[in-house]
């Protein structure tokens, strides 16, 4: 019987798995095609992704780097409102290769990872879970004491386990030009309802598009994205789509079960960026539980959403702003732009003493 029965090699995922191997659990991760495939995530990330990779990830994964943000409230060609560091203040990477090497850093620390098993069926039992997958010799059933459901936004794994979705799932797309962009800053396109649009320059890998809106939208969020490359006057290949989870349940534990990242929205609401926040909990999953002490989930329940409930509440608030009046969004770009002192995951850094200083000397 495994410790651990871990669904979804994704970072939140992998990064379990490796953190439990390491100190001496028996891991099994079951993914549902190959590591990283298909892409549906962007690759934008602030600079402490790089304290969850192994060494010399960085070198290997990074491919530009990013000092600011022009927001938009119209098309390319609108005015823009800079918001800048003097430092860089993310990284865009190769996303396909984060997950690759996070699936990789685990299977070196002694988890048994086995692509192409798709999760059908999970069983609670008061002793143990048995978690079903189909596999390209069959179907097969695993043993374990607990199963961690870290297979993304559409979880199989919450839907057995009998935990509630996310309070909001958005329609999000996403591209790739081949331009040879290594500018400096993202574009942020307040356009899409309730959400945005963005550009991302990826040095000589091209520039990555993207947008998202609530399913259901009119036009759909695929009608907006093909108007929003549009107006860029460029051709994209490697159309990616999938569903963003923004608002965690109230629980995101079972008896026997728990949730990690996109499968528990442990995401950013106003970016729906998931990667830092899902190995944040990861990291608080792994210390915290006790695969022989199903009691310890509640350990987890708390201490994850001690760490980043402050940060998605105020994420929720800074979202709202999407929504204003152009009047209204125009005025507020315009009063809080330049040089800032925020961390593009911490929302609660909006009032440190760095960025209320950089406020007053502008």
């Amino acid at each position: 019987m495994y410790d651990f029965v871990v669904v979804g090699a994704g970072p939140a995922g992998s990064r379990f798995a490796r953190r439990v191997a390491e100190r001496g659990a028996d891991v099994l991760v079951l993914e549902r095609g190959e590591v990283g495939e298909p892409l549906a995530c962007s690759g934008h990330v602030s600079t402490d992704i790089w304290e969850f990779t192994p060494d010399g990830a960085r070198e290997e994964l990074l491919q530009n780097e990013v000092y600011g943000a022009r927001f938009h409230v119209g098309g390319p060609d609108s005015d823009d409102y800079p918001f800048y560091k003097h430092e860089v203040v993310s990284n865009v990477i190769d996303r396909v290769g984060l997950d690759r090497l996070l699936a990789e850093a685990a299977s070196e620390a002694g988890a048994d990872l086995r692509e192409n098993h798709s999760v059908s069926a999970v069983e609670e039992h008061a002793d143990r879970v048995e978690v079903t997958a189909s596999t390209p010799d069959g179907t097969e059933t695993f043993e374990a004491r607990m199963v961690a459901g870290c297979d993304g936004p559409v979880s199989r794994v919450r839907d057995e386990l009998g935990l509630s979705d996310p309070g909001e799932k958005l329609q999000g797309v996403l591209a790739f030009s081949d331009e040879d962009d290594p500018g400096d800053y993202v574009d942020v396109h307040l356009t899409a309802p309730r959400f945005f649009a963005w550009r991302i320059p990826r040095g000589d890998a091209g520039v990555e598009y993207g947008l998202a809106a609530p399913p259901g939208s009119d036009p759909s969020a695929n009608d907006l994205f093909s108007e929003f490359t549009e107006e860029y006057d460029v051709e994209t290949v490697n159309f990616c789509a999938g569903m963003i989870p923004v608002g965690p349940a109230d629980s995101v534990t079972s008896r026997r079960g728990f949730l990690i990242g996109d499968a528990a929205a442990q995401t950013k609401p106003f970016t729906g960026g998931g990667i830092l926040y899902g190995m944040t909990a990861a990291d608080h999953a792994a210390r915290e539980i006790d695969p022989e002490r199903p009691a310890t989930l509640q350990h987890y329940e708390a201490a994850w959403r001690d760490d980043l409930s402050t940060e998605i509440r105020l994420g929720h608030w800074i979202r709202k702003c999407y929504s204003l009046p152009e009047r209204v969004q125009h005025a507020g770009l315009s009063a809080f732009s330049g040089e800032i002192g925020v961390h593009m995951d911490e929302p609660s850094s909006f009032f440190s003493k760095e960025h209320l200083s950089k406020l007053l000397s502008g």
